[in-house]
């Protein structure tokens, strides 16, 4: 046995309804990743036929203030129920909410260590959710650098480390190798040392987040590396495709055979 692939229907097919992304991709053998499911059409996506990979575990809130654990854990809730219409096994989370462009609703520059605390004990509480729901949800890294300043808990050292301190197997790493190689690189061995505690690993090349081979991570040797590791979990493209859709999925397959 080897990994899975899937792709993400918010990057790819831009041009055309949600919907038929999401089949466009499922016709390529895939499975599918959607982030924030409020605004679409749950009904139709369930209808599509697609087996749907990972999607957005939350709406609103945070894990270290009492209104936004408050609201993380109510729209967490609320995204089991979705993951339960779209028989979505992974639901993703970040340190704290991110607006559309991906900045952090509430920047954090210096993360103490009572937050540090406060994070792991709500993380607990988002772990029992997804075990009572029969649900993973996984804690994704990003990067500061590029896309996401004054995100805590960002870095995938600190992800692993919230991870390995909840130590569920209801809560996952989101191991996001674009990200990790902007904040940190030494991406086999990152993979070596988190894979116990990964639940997903998110595919695109840096810089300019697109397909594997238009950047400068060797995604040929991180696919040898997953098989030498024996994962058997999804690799999935989050990625712009630098040309075309259908392009970008030939290069994803490729660099990851199966």
């Amino acid at each position: 046995m080897t990994y899975t692939l899937a792709a993400c229907a918010e990057m790819l097919f831009c041009d055309l309804p949600f919907v038929e992304r999401v089949r466009r991709i499922a016709d390529r053998g895939l499975q599918v990743e959607i982030w924030d499911w409020s605004g679409k059409d749950v009904d139709a996506l369930a209808a599509s036929g697609a087996s749907f990979s990972s999607m957005t575990g939350y709406l609103t809130g945070n894990l270290t203030e009492p209104d936004g654990i408050a609201e993380l854990i109510d729209s967490a809730a609320r995204s089991l129920e979705v993951a339960e219409k779209l028989d979505c096994p992974r639901l993703n989370l970040h340190g704290t909410g991110l607006d559309g462009r991906g900045l952090p609703v509430r920047p954090v520059e210096v993360v103490t260590p009572a937050m540090w605390l406060t994070a792991a004990d709500t993380l607990r509480k988002v772990a029992e959710l997804g075990e009572t729901a029969g649900r993973v949800f996984t804690l994704e890294n990003l990067n500061l650098a590029v896309d996401h300043p004054g995100t805590p808990f960002a870095a995938a050292k600190d992800t692993l480390a919230l991870v390995r301190a909840v130590d569920s197997p209801h809560l996952r790493m989101n191991l996001d190798l674009y990200h990790a190689q902007i904040g940190e690189g030494n991406l086999i061995a990152l993979i070596r040392e988190a894979l116990p505690f990964v639940g997903e690993i998110q595919i695109a090349d840096a810089p300019g987040r697109c397909e594997p081979g238009t950047g400068e991570i060797n995604y040929p040797a991180i696919a040898a590396a997953l098989r030498e590791l024996d994962y058997t979990g999804v690799a999935a493209l989050e990625g712009w495709a630098a040309h075309d859709a259908d392009r970008a999925l030939d290069a994803f397959t490729a660099a990851f055979p199966v």
